[in-house]
């Protein structure tokens, strides 16, 4: 069974130090994505497409530094690609998924836990499910390697880029045979 993930009901965030002493926050648009499901309702595959160019953290010099060469160079990476290649139950409708994630053309294993919800029926008659999920990764090694030293000492941003991701997925209409 098939489910595609709902954009406008998707929030993907992350945060980064910043300075040391501070935590810089924002978010990324997704552009599509599906979860597919044997016929007990356990996922067995994912896979997810986020817009880099919509990064977001509030503030347009920063975002547009983010998107340039020096961080996402999106004109040549518009995408950050995550494909699952092993889902492995843990109960109580939470999973362990490993897979792999692409950050400007460099595809490195990625795992989390993720905790779904549902199914359920929406106002409009469509099937629902939903899942949580948050993890972390390193910047560097996807080669996101700019930084500037600090007077006092350390780097202006932080290696480790923490992710949070709340999600609805709707469940795909069947092709009508003709």
């Amino acid at each position: 069974m098939r489910w595609n993930l709902d954009p406008t009901h998707t929030s993907v965030e992350f945060a980064v130090r910043h300075m040391m002493i501070a935590t810089v926050r924002g978010t990324m648009g997704l552009k599509e994505g599906y979860v597919e499901t044997d016929e007990t309702g356990k996922p067995i595959r994912v896979e997810a497409r986020l817009d880099a160019a919509s990064i977001h953290t509030g503030v347009a010099d920063r975002d547009n530094h983010l998107r340039s060469p020096d961080f996402l160079d999106v004109a040549n990476h518009p995408e950050i690609v995550f494909r699952s290649e092993k889902i492995t139950p843990l109960g109580e409708g939470r999973y362990r998924v490993e897979g792999e994630v692409t950050i400007r053309g460099v595809t490195r294993p990625l795992a989390f836990e993720v905790e779904t919800h549902g199914p359920a029926k929406d106002p409009w008659g469509n099937e629902r499910i939903a899942a949580h999920f948050e993890g972390k990764l390193n910047r560097k090694d996807f080669g996101l390697t700019w930084n500037m030293p600090l007077e006092t000492g350390g780097l202006l941003v932080g290696e480790e880029v923490r992710f949070s991701v709340d999600t609805q997925a709707v469940k795909a209409k069947e092709a009508v045979a003709q």
